[in-house]
């Protein structure tokens, strides 16, 4: 099963991904300069840093919407980026999102699990119910992919919906963790973690124990380390030593070449150097 894979990558490599949420302003001038178009640009972008990265971190995070962003081209790059990927033998979660009824659920998961823009792994996001969940499951149970359903996120506007308390005093977040623990015990591999997981992001350190404590053998996306505020020590206690989930870093890594002087010419680099920081750090919290 593809949690096998991904669960594989962390004990060998790390519990880092790279988040590939690359917005235009992001790239250096010297490679816009080099290239026709600000879509191959990027690209070319991308595929430097999977380069650098590859060898240490588990995975790789695409957020759709920075693609989206620059119309067919934008797509186009957003394709060859899961394929680029792909070709290396990588895993890719494809942040989409998605979140709709039944019968629309059905052309999202044909859009991201088959075709262009295949991935590994998609985000879903069940606030809208969990029938809206229903559809991708197939392509769990019978094509090896996964997924990430939104459980705390890390976002400041979390506390407006996912902490409202109900009647038993317990918070919306864990209602909805309740139901994608139960609906991921008939996909477990042989890790025993399954291949439909959560994401929950780093950034409400108070709750981290008790979220893992609840959700023991459900394996986490966990956004919020580096420029959103998350540190190490945080994204520990979400983990299961070292393992259980896979920590996600976009802006801090794309922008790594800022922090030095003539960063911008050796920019893949300076985002291995970065990992490579990240990975240090988050294994000393570990052991501590």
């Amino acid at each position: 099963m593809i949690i096998d894979k991904l669960y594989e990558n962390v004990e060998k490599k790390s519990c880092l991904c790279v988040g590939l949420d690359v917005s235009p302003e992001y790239i250096p001038e010297s490679i816009k300069a080099k290239y026709n178009t600000l879509a191959e640009a990027i690209f070319q972008f991308n595929k430097r840093i999977i380069d650098a990265t590859f060898d240490i971190v588990s995975c790789y995070k695409v957020q759709i919407a920075y693609y989206e962003a620059l119309g067919i081209e934008g797509l186009f790059t957003y394709m060859k980026t899961l394929k680029y990927i792909k070709s290396l033998g990588g895993i890719v979660i494809g942040d989409i999102k998605r979140g709709d009824i039944s019968s629309t659920a059905k052309m999202y998961a044909k859009a991201h699990f088959e075709g262009d823009f295949e991935c590994d792994f998609i985000t879903l996001n069940p606030y809208m119910g969990f029938d809206s969940i229903e559809p991708y499951l197939e392509y769990v149970k019978n094509k090896n992919k996964g997924l990430f359903i939104l459980l705390r996120t890390s976002n400041p506007g979390a506390k407006d919906v996912q902490y409202i308390e109900s009647k038993d005093n317990k918070k919306v977040f864990f209602h909805v963790g309740d139901e994608i623990h139960k609906i991921s015990k008939d996909y477990k591999g042989e890790c025993n973690y399954s291949s439909i997981g959560a994401v929950v992001g780093c950034t409400y350190m108070e709750e981290a124990q008790n979220i893992r404590n609840s959700y023991k053998d459900m394996f986490f996306l966990i956004p919020g380390y580096g420029a959103q505020g998350g540190k190490a020590k945080d994204v520990a206690l979400y983990l299961n030593n070292g393992n259980g989930g896979v920590v996600n870093s976009s802006r801090a890594i794309l922008l790594a070449y800022k922090n030095y002087e003539n960063g911008e010419l050796r920019f893949d680099e300076c985002s291995r150097f970065e990992v490579l920081k990240m990975k240090g750090e988050i294994e000393s919290a570990i052991k501590l």
